[in-house]
């Protein structure tokens, strides 16, 4: 009979097995692990895409402090650049962008981590939920505090040795760099990022259980963010199928590398809106080389004021450009009918159409607000002022966020319908009956 009851040593993390709460101990080290995870992936990510343009042989040791820089701006911080030649010259420049490669792997990351020991359940407390959440946000701030103090460094440019080199010792004005993270910027654009990293991660996937209050809302709201969440990596994985392609055929291996390391997500999303109908506002100044696809490069580069990215911009260009509304088109598609499948059986195609017109508005609202790049340089001499010429340049893309939404609503509408449609006849056993059921879930615990 001994053998027929539970083993007394279970020990305190059985509860958590057995689908109840976990122990503090064990819950502590399911939040350090998702955060420590997420950190190696992008740490890992920014390391490679900087060791590819050539970052690793930079002065003074400062790699490892431009790594923590990389990935600083990856989940949302703020980094301030400086310069000076001692009493001769100062310099003025600041960058604003996300290397979304380096945001989406520590994202990915961090919420495959965070599920993993809630797998196996499909309710739990709100209470366990929450602390689960507010455990993985203050160890992750205590990650990123650590980074952003250590992303900081300042080192001499060379010009040039010998007696140009005494000269410009002699008067004090040895050129040098820097940047430092602003670490109260930092720290709470940290917090924004990991927060609304878990809160996706409870909207999208199935495999998040939700407490007993929020069971009713699943049905409505998973199906649609799941087929955005599918869109998106969908395209980025298309932007990596080309990026190989392109690094294989055409040359300039390091450049296309670094690309697709710091900025796959920024240029696939770029593609959707515009393969979608809508547009960003940029400007590249003519001294400023940077790793972009020839197209963009082209549309946005010149003298002037900003200048238009949209559809006709790009096949004005390069007529294979129309192959992106084809590329939208399918992939949209397949992400209403995604919707559709994974919704109740018995759901109207016209209620299809809003949660997708809804889903994808939304979606490309926030990738017009993470697409955004502002930055610029410029040097002024014993306090005359900025200089123009090669000493001075900006690059900025902003996104027409009207334009955007509008698209989205209007292509939703089109393809939660036509999803809709087509996912009539592909339902799994279950779902008639499930979809007269009552929520599951609705009055327990």
């Amino acid at each position: 009979m001994s053998q027929m009851r539970p083993p007394a040593s279970a020990g305190p993390g059985s509860a958590a097995r057995a689908g109840g709460a976990p122990s503090s101990a064990q819950a502590w080290g399911d939040a350090l692990a998702a955060v420590a995870a997420g950190m190696i992936a992008m740490l890992v990510v920014a390391a490679l895409g900087l060791w590819a343009t050539g970052a690793g042989d930079l002065p003074g040791g400062a790699f490892p402090r431009v790594v923590a820089v990389v990935v600083v701006m990856a989940a949302g911080g703020s980094v301030e650049l400086s310069g000076e030649a001692g009493i001769i010259a100062r310099t003025n420049a600041a960058i604003d962008v996300v290397p979304l490669s380096v945001t989406l792997a520590g994202a990915l990351v961090t919420a495959a981590v965070f599920l993993w020991p809630l797998r196996l359940r499909a309710v739990a407390g709100t209470q366990e939920l929450l602390g689960r959440v507010a455990r993985t946000a203050l160890l992750w701030l205590l990650l990123l505090l650590l980074l952003a103090l250590a992303a900081r460094h300042s080192f001499r440019v060379p010009v040039g040795g010998g007696v140009t080199e005494d000269v410009t010792e002699d008067l004090g004005a040895a050129p040098t760099a820097g940047f430092r993270a602003d670490v109260p910027a930092t720290l709470g654009f940290g917090l924004l990022w990991v927060l609304a990293v878990l809160a996706l991660t409870f909207i999208v996937s199935r495999r998040a259980p939700l407490s007993s209050r929020l069971l009713r809302f699943q049905r409505s709201v998973r199906p649609p963010a799941f087929a955005m969440l599918s869109v998106l990596l969908g395209y980025v994985a298309i932007g990596l199928i080309v990026g190989l392609v392109s690094l294989i055929t055409q040359g300039h291996p390091a450049e296309t590398l670094a690309s697709m390391l710091f900025g796959l997500p920024n240029l696939a999303w770029i593609a959707l809106g515009v393969g979608m109908g809508g547009a960003w506002q940029g400007h590249v100044a003519q001294g400023i080389g940077l790793p972009m696809p020839p197209v963009l490069d082209q549309v946005l580069r010149g003298r002037g004021g900003n200048r238009t990215l949209d559809m006709g911009a790009v096949a004005a260009y390069d007529g294979r450009a129309w192959l992106l509304v084809a590329v939208a088109a399918v992939v949209l598609l397949a992400g209403g009918f995604l919707a559709a499948v994974r919704s109740p059986a018995r759901m109207p195609p016209w209620r299809h159409a809003l949660e997708m017109a809804v889903a994808l508005a939304l979606t490309l609202l926030v990738v017009g607000l993470v697409t955004r790049i502002s930055a610029h340089y410029g040097l002024s001499l014993v306090g005359v002022g900025d200089l123009g010429g090669g000493l001075r340049g900006a690059v900025s893309l902003q996104p027409d966020l009207l334009r955007l939404v509008a698209a989205g609503a209007a292509w939703g509408l089109v393809t939660g319908f036509l999803g809709s449609l087509l996912a009539r006849r592909v339902r799994h056993p279950g779902d008639v009956r499930d979809a007269q059921a009552p929520t599951p879930g609705d009055g327990e615990r």
